[in-house]
C-alpha cells in the first residue's frame, strides 16, 4: 500500500485526534441570579445583574450569554450590552478574560463561592430584548442570565428582583417568595420574561385558568379594551386547547407595551406568556386578538412541539430549519380558526383574512416554503422575509381540506397536530419530515403527500385554489373595478395618517405626496374621522375633479388640490359556494367549527 493512500485513510482519524475539544466550564452548582432595577437605573437606561454559584475544581469557569431568543429568529449577541463585568470570591476579585465574543472565562484556582456582576444596557424596545424607562423594565432571561459553557442546561436556578417597594413584578415563572422565583432548568429560566415597575394588571378566568393582561404604560389600555380582549381570548383559547386535548399551563400572562413610535404590532411567545409591543392607538384594531391567538397557539406548536432542527434549543448558534412554515405559518392558520371557532369573528371575516393572505402570496416572488423558512434568519430584502407566515398558513388550510376530503370530514389537520404533540413532544423529541408527512398521510387514509410536498412546499408552483376551495364549499369570485385611488399605503399616526409608500404614477405621486408626510384631512374631512374614507363614493363618477388634501410635512401645513385619478383593479373575494355539494358543506362546517363527523353510510 502506498504512503499517499495510507495518509488518505488515516487523515480523518489524525484530524479528529488533533481537533480541539469543545470549551467546557468547570462544574458549578447552587446557581442564583439577581436583577436590580430602580428609578435610577431606569433613567440611565440599564439594569444591574449578578449571578452567584459554587465552582468545583481548578479549571476556569466559562459563562456565556445566548446570542438569540427562541421564537425571534435573529442573532442579536446580547453580550454587546454588557459592561462593568466583575468576578469575586469571598470578597476578593478574580482574574477573568473573554474566551469568545459571548463567553467570560473566570479563574477560581480552587473553586468555591463566586459572584459575577455586570451592568446591562437596556434601551431596545423589542420583544426579544430588554428595555427601560424611569418607571419600567422589560427583560428577557436570554439577555441577562449567563450559563456554564459545555455543561448542558439541565440545572435548577433561582431569580430575585430588587426594585422600588411600590413597583410591581410580573412573570410566568414559579414564584417561591417575595420577589423570588425558581426554574428547574435553563430553558425554563430564560423562557419567562419579566415586567418590573408601574403598569396596569387586569385578569379573567380563561379556559379554567387565570389569564393576566399586564399593560405599560399605566392607562394605555382602557378598562373596556382590556375587558374586550380578555373576553375574546376566553372564547378563542378553548378552541386551541381542544386541538391538542391538553392545557399546558396553570396560568397565562399577556404582557403588552404601548409606544407611540411602534408601528402596528409585534409579539413573541414564551412557555406560558407572550410579550406584545403595539403602537399607541392600535388597541382597537382587528389584528390585536389575532396576534394574541397566534402567540398563545405557540404554547403547543413551537414551545413544545417543534422540528428536530430546533430540539433542544442551542443558545450559541442560529438554528435554521425548513419547518417554520409549520411552526409559524400553520400557527397563523390556527389563530384564524381560533377566532372563527370561538365566535370572535364570523365566517365571512375568516374568508377575508384568507383572501388577504392569498393576495400577499401572489404579490410576492415565488419561493418554496422550505427556502423561505431557512432564510428567516437573514432577513431577505426581496419581499419574501416573512412569507412563510401567510403561505404556510394557506398550506395548512390546503392540507386540512385535503385530509377532510379524503375522509369525508372524519379526520382533519387538528388530528395531525394532536398526534404529533403526543408522539413527539410528549416523548421528549422534535418532529422529523417522516413524522410530519407520515402523520398527514395517515390522517388522509394513506394518501401520498409526495406531490403536495414537491409542488407546494419544497417547490414554487402556484396553489390550485379553485379545485381546493371547491372541496370545502368555497369559491373565488372576481370583479373588475374602476375607482378613484390615491396610490398610497398609510399607517395610523397620532396626528393623522402617516404615508409609508407612494405608488409611482399614482394620484398621490402626481400631487407630490412623499413617504413621511402625515395626511390630516381629505376633501375637508379630518382623517381622525372614519368618514374620510367615503371620498371614493363621492368621486366615483368625477374622474379628474380636484380634491383637497391637507398634510403635515416638517412642521408645516401643506394644502394640495390634485385631480382625482382612477385605477382599474381586480377585486377578488372568497365566498361560500351556494352550489356546494353536501360533502363540501360538511368539510366547510368542519373547518369553521372544529369538528369531524362520521362518514356517510
Amino acid at each position: 500500500m502506498n504512503h499517499r493512500l495510507i495518509a488518505l485513510l488515516f487523515a480523518p482519524l489524525i484530524a479528529a485526534a488533533q481537533a480541539p475539544s469543545a470549551p467546557r466550564s468547570a462544574p458549578i452548582s447552587d446557581i442564583k441570579y439577581a436583577v436590580t432595577f430602580k428609578a435610577l437605573q431606569g433613567i440611565e437606561r440599564g439594569v444591574e445583574v449578578s449571578m452567584s454559584f459554587t465552582a468545583t475544581g481548578k479549571d476556569p469557569v466559562l459563562l456565556s450569554l445566548p446570542i438569540w431568543t427562541p421564537g425571534d429568529y435573529e442573532v442579536s449577541y446580547y453580550a454587546r450590552n454588557v459592561s462593568q463585568f466583575a468576578a469575586t470570591s469571598r470578597g476578593k476579585p478574580l482574574t477573568w478574560d473573554k474566551s469568545g465574543p459571548s463567553t467570560w472565562r473566570i479563574v477560581t484556582e480552587n473553586g468555591g463561592p463566586v459572584t459575577v456582576a455586570f451592568h446591562y444596557r437596556a434601551d431596545s424596545l423589542d420583544n426579544a430584548q430588554s428595555w427601560t424607562r424611569e418607571d419600567f423594565l422589560l427583560f428577557n432571561g436570554t439577555n441577562l442570565f449567563l450559563y456554564p459553557e459545555g455543561r448542558g442546561t439541565d440545572f435548577p436556578a433561582s431569580v430575585t428582583v430588587q426594585t422600588e417597594d411600590s413597583w410591581r413584578v410580573i412573570t410566568g415563572m414559579t414564584q417561591t417568595g417575595a420577589r423570588a422565583w425558581s426554574a428547574q432548568n435553563y430553558h425554563e429560566l430564560v423562557d419567562h420574561p419579566f415586567f418590573v415597575g408601574k403598569f396596569d394588571v387586569d385578569s379573567a378566568k380563561v379556559a379554567d385558568v387565570w389569564m393576566r393582561l399586564s399593560s405599560y404604560p399605566a392607562g394605555s389600555v382602557k378598562p373596556a379594551q382590556a375587558k374586550r380582549l380578555l373576553d375574546q381570548m376566553a372564547r378563542a383559547i378553548p378552541t386551541e386547547v381542544a386541538v391538542f386535548a391538553d392545557r399546558p399551563w396553570p396560568r397565562y400572562d399577556i404582557m403588552q407595551i404601548a409606544d407611540s413610535a411602534a408601528q402596528g404590532m409585534s409579539a413573541l411567545e414564551h412557555e406560558n406568556s407572550n410579550v406584545g409591543v403595539i403602537g399607541s392607538g392600535y388597541m382597537d384594531e382587528d389584528f390585536v386578538p389575532s396576534v394574541y391567538a397566534h402567540e398563545i397557539f405557540h404554547s403547543w406548536n413551537v414551545k413544545r412541539l417543534r422540528p428536530t432542527d430546533m430540539y433542544p434549543y442551542n443558545y450559541a448558534a442560529m438554528q435554521a430549519t425548513p419547518w417554520l412554515w409549520v411552526s409559524e405559518g400553520i400557527t397563523d392558520y390556527y389563530a384564524d380558526l381560533a377566532l372563527v371557532r370561538g365566535g370572535v369573528i364570523n365566517a365571512t371575516e375568516f374568508l377575508g383574512k384568507t383572501n388577504g393572505k392569498i393576495d400577499h402570496v401572489e404579490k410576492t416572488a415565488p419561493i418554496a416554503l422550505t427556502d423561505a423558512s431557512m432564510e428567516a434568519w437573514i432577513h431577505m430584502t426581496d419581499g419574501t422575509s416573512d412569507i412563510y407566515y401567510d403561505k404556510g398558513s394557506l398550506a395548512g388550510l390546503a392540507l386540512d381540506i385535503i385530509i377532510r376530503d379524503a375522509t369525508d370530514n372524519t379526520a382533519s389537520l387538528d388530528g395531525v397536530m394532536r398526534s404529533l404533540y403526543t408522539a413527539d413532544y410528549k416523548t421528549g423529541k422534535g418532529f422529523s419530515a417522516a413524522d410530519w408527512w407520515g402523520a398527514v398521510s395517515r390522517a388522509a387514509k394513506g394518501a401520498s403527500m409526495k406531490e403536495f410536498n414537491e409542488k407546494y412546499v419544497d417547490g414554487r408552483e402556484q396553489y390550485p385554489w379553485a379545485s381546493w376551495f371547491a372541496k370545502a364549499g368555497w369559491r373565488i369570485h372576481t370583479d373588475t373595478i374602476h375607482q378613484p385611488r390615491m396610490g398610497v399605503s398609510f399607517q395610523k399616526d397620532s396626528a393623522g395618517l402617516l404615508v409609508v409608500i407612494v405608488e409611482p404614477g399614482s394620484m398621490a405621486a402626481g400631487a407630490g405626496i412623499r413617504p413621511g408626510d402625515v395626511v390630516t384631512s381629505l376633501d375637508g374631512i379630518p382623517t381622525s374621522n372614519p368618514a374620510w374614507e367615503n371620498w371614493r363614493q363621492k368621486f366615483a363618477t368625477r374622474e379628474g375633479a380636484p380634491i383637497e388634501i391637507k398634510l403635515e410635512r416638517d412642521g408645516k401645513t401643506i394644502t394640495l388640490n390634485p385631480p382625482v385619478k382612477f385605477a382599474t383593479l381586480i377585486d377578488r373575494k372568497l365566498e361560500a359556494d351556494p352550489g356546494a355539494s353536501d360533502k363540501a358543506k360538511r368539510i366547510r362546517d368542519g373547518i369553521l367549527k372544529g369538528v369531524t363527523a362520521g362518514a356517510r353510510p
